[in-house]
């Protein structure tokens, strides 16, 4: 029992999709489904007249604008390996819960787009994977269309991103003249745009296409040659143990749209990517092998099923094995709860998961228990894994319902979307009127789109733009120290915040109550 529940662990590969908006992420995960069986028909973001939809998008908003703005779970198995892939919100505004889902794998898949290069969105991801050391695989997409030439991407990599590179493949050619893949990995040239049979050349000692064959006669064939002398004589050498540790990326070249070099990036990246890692927490590093049951919430979705209501809890599972109906410890709440429903995910189908071990992500039910970043426990454990990160949001909107008769709706469906983590609940202390604080203002137009259509309610949002956030240590301040630069509030676990206009009321402020000590959170999580 022991070394099969070992061999399971030992399986798991879980990793997260970053990128820029439209740079290929979801049509990746398509691909990689299509090809862990999981999906028979891939349908891209662009086909929304067709009515076919990424299936990673499953909530309403997303069809209607084609991006992601919640982390959907896949899992599927290929090759004897079991993938978890977590595929994060593309869009900037839902960062906070990108670097949440971050947080719960053990390696993660860089997009890039060949033609625009490391965009913002993706050096910011970058920065938090290089942070927890999290190996990381670059898949730079969109060969099929002109880009930048692949020297200067790598260039781009090293220079901007600051990590070494190794090209497992390099492009023949690109745009119009895109040939294919040479895979300097598996030593052999993958065709673009050929019969299944001819797809592959093996290539000799030397490198190169033995006898005769018309793809020598392209000027192109000899460029690449040149190209690859050049990075093995000059480039940095391949080393399992730098990309185990985060310092070096493996590199494939690709088109995920007409799902060229996808397999061939998939069956490396399970040779090379990491299995289920220690984690830290208040009890010490856990051991993914240990017996005991432990995991830690990541993500609360609200309303999955529109026609339930309900809740479901992400958990990543990091040690031990889970059992459907066990009971666990929440130890911040010090209580005990039964597991009795649990599922797993393929965007929104939901099938019930009896038994899942570390590494893999489950999704419970939740009553209105759970907070994100809590751990869970079996047994006599009692530890807490690391804080996750909560981001200090920027913008602020006073908000009400449009119908009073409908404030049990409009309460509920606060409470319960502000679980989520994507927007923040505050209250002022003086006039209890309630604001929300969001990083990006896509989040406020998701929050009432998803009141109106989940919750029955209209709302009315009165925006009071950006403000400067700053919690109170200790929690001991007078009320009269609020004004409208520098708005005292409660957040919704009641700590006392104060909201400020901007730089100037802050130092002001400062200036006048050395007294009151300010902190923010994001400057003590990382």
């Amino acid at each position: 029992m022991a070394k099969k529940f070992e061999e399971e662990v030992l399986s798991r590969r879980t990793f997260a999709i970053i990128s820029h908006p439209d740079a290929g992420k979801t049509t990746l995960t398509e691909k990689l489904l299509l090809f862990g069986g999981a999906i028979r028909d891939a349908g891209t973001v662009k086909g929304k007249k067709t009515g076919k939809y990424a299936t990673s998008d499953w909530m309403e908003i997303e069809k209607q604008r084609g991006i992601s703005v919640t982390s959907s779970v896949m899992q599927f198995d290929y090759n004897g390996a079991r993938v978890n892939i977590l595929d994060t919100p593309g869009h900037q505004d839902f960062s906070e819960d990108t670097y949440r889902t971050l947080t719960a794998v053990d390696s993660a898949v860089m997009i890039i787009d060949s033609a625009k290069g490391i965009e913002e969105q993706t050096l910011k991801l970058f920065k938090v994977c290089r942070m927890r050391g999290i190996p990381i695989f670059t898949f730079i997409n969109k060969l099929d269309r002109q880009g930048k030439t692949p020297l200067e991407l790598l260039a781009e990599l090293e220079e901007v991103m600051g990590i070494e590179s190794y090209p497992m493949n390099w492009p023949i050619g690109m745009g119009k003249e895109f040939l294919g893949i040479y895979d300097r990995f598996n030593n052999r040239i993958e065709q673009f745009r050929v019969d299944e049979d001819m797809r592959f050349i093996t290539l000799n000692e030397d490198g190169e296409i033995q006898g005769e064959h018309a793809l020598k006669d392209s000027g192109l064939y000899e460029q690449t040659l040149e190209e690859i002398m050049l990075l093995n004589e000059a480039g940095n050498e391949f080393s399992k143990e730098r990309i185990a540790e985060g310092e070096l990326t493996p590199v494939f070249f690709g088109s995920a749209l007409t799902n060229f070099g996808v397999q061939t990036f998939l069956e490396s990246y399970l040779q090379f990517a990491p299995a289920p890692q220690p984690r830290n927490s208040t009890a010490g590093e856990i051991d993914p092998l240990s017996d005991n049951f432990s995991g830690f919430i990541f993500k609360i979705q609200a309303n999955m099923n529109p026609a339930h209501r309900d809740r479901i809890a992400f958990l990543r599972i990091c040690s031990g094995q889970f059992e459907r109906g066990m009971t666990v410890n929440i130890p911040r709440t010090g209580k005990q709860i039964k597991l009795a429903q649990s599922t797993q995910f393929m965007a929104d189908d939901r099938s019930t998961v009896d038994l899942a071990v570390s590494g893999d992500i489950i999704g419970i039910y939740d009553p209105g228990t759970y907070q994100i970043g809590d751990t869970l426990t079996s047994g006599k454990e009692s530890f807490q894994f690391d804080r996750l990160p909560q981001f200090t949001p920027e913008l602020f909107v006073r908000v009400s319902a449009k119908n009073v008769m409908k404030q049990k709706h409009f309460h509920k469906g606060i409470q319960q979307l502000v679980q989520e983590g994507a927007i923040q609940l505050y209250k002022t202390v003086k006039t209890e009127d309630l604001l929300l604080g969001a990083v990006g203002q896509l989040q406020f137009e998701v929050f009432e789109h998803r009141m109106k259509n989940e919750y029955n309610t209209e709302v009315y949002m009165e925006r009071i733009g950006s403000k400067i956030v700053r919690w109170v240590e200790g929690d001991e301040v007078s009320e009269n120290l609020s004004s409208s630069r520098s708005l005292l509030v409660h957040d919704r676990y009641d700590k006392k915040v104060f909201l400020f206009e901007n730089d100037f009321a802050l130092r002001w402020f400062q200036d006048k109550n050395p007294d009151v000590k300010l902190y923010n959170p994001m400057d003590s999580e990382y």
